[in-house]
């Protein structure tokens, strides 16, 4: 059973900080979303924006979790590929291509918005696209969710 409230918490964090920096050009915020979201994809139980939602706002009674049968692994694939588009385009930003650091943001924001209010999660297609051709991708730390 996977909380897909943590999921959707996940996403509109990543949403809402990505917009944040875009709208006050502050590229070390897209640095600091990739590094939680790769690190939430290393290592899942430290994913900041899962704990935030875990320990503070589920507590609160801000939000109420909400159980679905699912698999985590496919949602770790779309984060860390997320992570990489993010690492990718501060890649741009370093070598002077901002625009292309804008337009990868951009993108990671429209998926992200996508799986949150229509819940169509695409790296969670291309996951399972990969398998169905015997591609399994997969951390040894997916192995103890």
């Amino acid at each position: 059973m996977i909380d897909h409230t943590a999921l959707k918490f996940n996403q509109a964090a990543i949403i809402s900080l990505l917009l944040l920096a875009f709208l006050l050009d502050q590229i070390w915020l897209v640095g600091f979303v990739g590094l939680v979201m790769l690190v939430g994809t290393w290592w899942p139980q430290a994913g900041l924006f899962k704990l935030t939602y875990k320990h503070l706002l589920k507590p609160a009674g801000l939000l109420k979790a909400q159980l679905l049968a699912d698999e985590q692994q496919p949602h770790l694939f779309a984060q860390g590929l997320g992570g990489l588009f993010l690492a990718i385009s501060l890649g741009a930003f370093w070598v002077g291509l901002p625009f292309v650091g804008w337009l990868l943001v951009g993108m990671v924001v429209v998926l992200a918005a996508i799986n949150l209010f229509l819940g169509f999660c695409m790296g969670c297609y291309l996951y399972y696209q990969m398998a169905r051709r015997g591609l399994r991708l997969s951390l040894p730390s997916w192995q103890h969710i």
